[in-house]
């Protein structure tokens, strides 16, 4: 081999001549001849079988072969040909939702529907299962941070923008129920609307409800926004809003991203500076509502208001 690479490169002095030192007299230098033997070192013999170091991380197989159709086999259409069973799948499914409801479906069909508009022909089952198994639920799925999504192998930015689209319409939908109505004679209603915004929050968030002398809610503001167990809140902030807006009375409500809605140590003292400064003023507070994932706990209830 190595005196085939000798009559390669002297056949081709200027090709080679940056590569090896060639003197014109007695052929290669020894520099370009040590070069030559560590090369032939290096080279595997002719009849070697090489592989690569790492195993591909795919796998070319046939798609229309029934060994890898999904475990579905194959489907004969109209047309006499056969493709694999999940080909359609998602106008089976949109038309099984439209005739059906959303009842009978489990949570990862219903999101496979909201998917399809994300993510154009490719499988997003796969995808709406990972989005389960990562938040818990749909409720989840739908209240996770940009973060934590795009953290889901097969998640996009346009994903989380159809997540917050979702997310919005249930908040309004939510908020309809209890908006421009008595919201302490419809009590249910209420509870419902702050847990759909707030019981899968991954932060802890205070909001305030604002009502005027009928009850009515007037506005429904989130006064400050924490970290996974506090959220600083201040009573002089609540006293000047609620004055603005003309208020007479309040519901306080904030969330434990925990799950667990009982109140701590300062939940119980922010509560009493805020009741404070109300007093004065002459402002009531019907209520302090912490929202846990499955259940609330009110302060009146238990005897703190």
């Amino acid at each position: 081999m190595l005196d085939h690479l000798k009559q390669v490169i002297a056949g081709d002095k200027k090709r080679f001549g940056k590569l090896v030192k060639y003197d014109g007299q007695s052929g290669f230098s020894e520099d370009a001849l040590q070069g030559l033997k560590d090369l032939e070192a290096r080279t595997p013999p002719p009849d070697a079988v090489l592989e690569p170091a790492y195993a591909p991380a795919y796998v070319n197989r046939d798609r229309l072969s029934p060994k890898n159709a999904a475990g579905g086999g194959l489907v004969k259409g109209d047309d006499g040909a056969k493709r694999p069973h999940y080909w359609g799948h998602r106008e089976r499914l949109r038309q099984r939702f439209l005739k059906g409801g959303h009842e009978p479906m489990p949570e990862y069909e219903l999101l496979e529907l909201l998917l399809f508009n994300a993510i154009q022909r490719i499988d997003v089952k796969p995808l709406a299962k990972r989005l389960l198994a990562e938040f818990g639920d749909l409720n989840g799925v739908i209240a996770a941070s940009k973060y934590r999504i795009l953290q889901v192998e097969g998640a996009t930015d346009w994903v989380y923008y159809h997540l917050r689209v979702v997310e919005a319409f249930g908040h309004r939908m939510a908020q309809a129920q209890v908006m421009k109505r008595d919201v302490v004679s419809s009590w249910e209603a209420l509870v419902t609307y702050c847990r759909t915004a707030m019981a899968h929050r991954e932060v802890e968030q205070f909001r305030v409800l604002y009502l005027d002398r009928k009850n009515v809610l007037i506005a429904d503001e989130e006064q400050a926004r924490g970290t996974v167990d506090h959220v600083p809140v201040y009573p002089r902030e609540v006293v000047k809003r609620a004055l603005e807006l003309n208020a007479s009375s309040l519901i306080l409500v904030h969330n434990h991203p925990s799950g667990d809605p009982t109140p701590s140590k300062a939940d119980i003292e922010m509560t009493e500076r805020i009741q404070d400064a109300c007093d004065t003023l002459g402002i009531l507070i019907h209520d302090h509502v912490i929202v846990g994932k499955k259940e609330e706990y009110s302060f009146k209830s238990n005897g703190f208001l």
